[in-house]
C-alpha cells in the first residue's frame, strides 16, 4: 500500500486517539504536506522536534492497528464488496442460482470478518 494512503487510513481510523498536538502536527505534515520547518516555526519547536513527533505518532497509529486491525478489516471488506459488484456485473452470464450462491458466499465472508 502506498505510504501516504496507509498513513491517511491509519489516521482516519485512529486519529481521535491522539492528543490534540499530535493531531495538529500530523495533519499539517502528512495530510496538508507542510514541511517540517514550516510546522516547527508555526508551533515554536525545532524541526527535529516535529520529526520526532511524527515518528512517534506513526508508531502509535501502527500499534493501534496491530492491536485492533480495523484498517485491515476495512480493506478486506472493501475487497469483498468489489467482488459482489463484479458478480452483479456478470449477472447476464451467470445463472440466477449461481449468482445468489456467490453473493451469499461473499456476504458470509464479510460477516465472519466482522
Amino acid at each position: 500500500m502506498e505510504r501516504f494512503v496507509e498513513q491517511a487510513l491509519l489516521y482516519d481510523f485512529y486519529g481521535e486517539l491522539l492528543t490534540e498536538n499530535q493531531k495538529n502536527v500530523y495533519e499539517d505534515v502528512i495530510l496538508n504536506d507542510y514541511s517540517l520547518s514550516e510546522v516547527a516555526e508555526e508551533k515554536g519547536i525545532s524541526r527535529q522536534g516535529v520529526h520526532d513527533l511524527i515518528k512517534r505518532t506513526n508508531k502509535a497509529l501502527m500499534e493501534y492497528e496491530e492491536k485492533l486491525h480495523l484498517v485491515e478489516k476495512f480493506l478486506h471488506i472493501k475487497e469483498k464488496v468489489s467482488q459482489i459488484q463484479e458478480t452483479v456485473e456478470q449477472a447476464e452470464t451467470i445463472e440466477k442460482h449461481q449468482l445468489i450462491e456467490r453473493i451469499e458466499s461473499i456476504s458470509n465472508e464479510i460477516l465472519e470478518e466482522l
